[in-house]
């Protein structure tokens, strides 16, 4: 089963569509005047749908579990024709496509089993995905134009006493968006990260350390300071991410702004951290420098 532990949770939607083709016109009457002898087919069609949905991962192995908060299973007779549409919806961080799909199989099969004894030409046609929404396909962020400086903060790194792993980590994942970055190591002094900061090229700043509780973590204090607007949405989101996935997250100060038309970020010094940082908030925060051109949220 695919690894979704590092997605966060979006709004998941989708509807199949199937059709059931008679081969009479007095088939189709009989659906409509409630006479199937077997009782109300779209009614009975609905309930097995509906449990269909609910089922789909304890009969296809490799679909996850998930919360189905709607299903909506609709009818629309067609010449001799049965269209089936079955819409799903969650929030969850995988889709739910398959749900939807395995629903709409379920209400065609119970329509065929019903109608069998009086439609021997009864047939389940088509059964296909008509749209999905949610996840990153979703909200497609282009990076074009975006260059990035990671500055990692560490006197034990800055000594070379230390490797660097969280800017390598960030570094990787912005090349996986197809974002250029550079990378710089300093200590923790107030001055020098002071420094980075008004000298950093690119449109994306990320420092990676300083962000803790102890005497030499002086990164957010530095970059607040210098931040025309604090973003505090997406440090929210850092922590909130971070908190479901390890206790000690709680103690971050991770910090989200924009100075000077650049995007700032300070995320923790661990490598853990920073990858988890980089999950919880993009490709989505850089929906920023959109709105910083002055185009709308949509």
């Amino acid at each position: 089963m695919v690894d979704i532990t590092h997605k966060i949770n979006t709004l998941r939607e989708a509807t199949a569509l199937a059709v059931v083709k008679t081969s009479s016109e007095e088939t189709i009457n009989a659906i409509r005047n409630n006479t199937v002898p077997k009782g109300n087919v779209f009614e009975m069609a609905k309930a097995a749908g509906l449990l269909g949905v609910k089922k789909t991962p304890d009969l296809l192995p490799d679909c996850h579990p998930l919360p189905i908060e709607y299903t909506g299973i609709q009818y629309e007779i067609k010449d001799l024709e049965i269209h089936i549409s079955v819409e799903v919806k969650t929030i969850y961080k995988t889709g739910v496509e398959v749900e939807a799909m395995h629903g709409a199989s379920i209400v065609a099969l119970t329509l065929y089993d019903m109608l069998k004894p009086i439609d021997k030409k009864v047939e389940i046609g088509s059964i296909k995905l008509q749209q999905k929404k949610g996840g990153k396909s979703s909200f497609k962020i282009n990076s074009e134009g975006i260059t990035a400086s990671v500055i990692v903060c560490s006197d034990t790194i800055s000594k070379g006493n230390g490797e660097d792993k969280a800017g390598e980590v960030i570094l990787s994942k912005l090349k996986d968006l197809n974002i250029p970055g550079t990378k710089s190591i300093i200590a923790d002094e107030p001055s020098e990260i002071k420094t980075a900061l008004e000298n950093a090229e690119g449109n994306l700043v990320i420092f990676t350390g300083g962000t803790g509780v102890s005497d030499r973590d002086n990164t957010p204090e530095i970059i607040c300071k210098m931040l025309d607007k604090n973003l505090p949405g997406v440090e929210e989101q850092i922590r909130s991410y971070g908190q479901q996935r390890m206790p000690f997250a709680m103690l971050s100060r991770s910090v989200a702004g924009v100075m000077n038309g650049k995007l700032v970020l300070a995320f923790p010094g661990s490598t853990k951290g920073a990858a988890e940082c980089m999950d919880a908030i993009f490709p989505h925060v850089l929906h920023a420098f959109k709105v910083l051109e002055g185009k709308r949220h949509d």
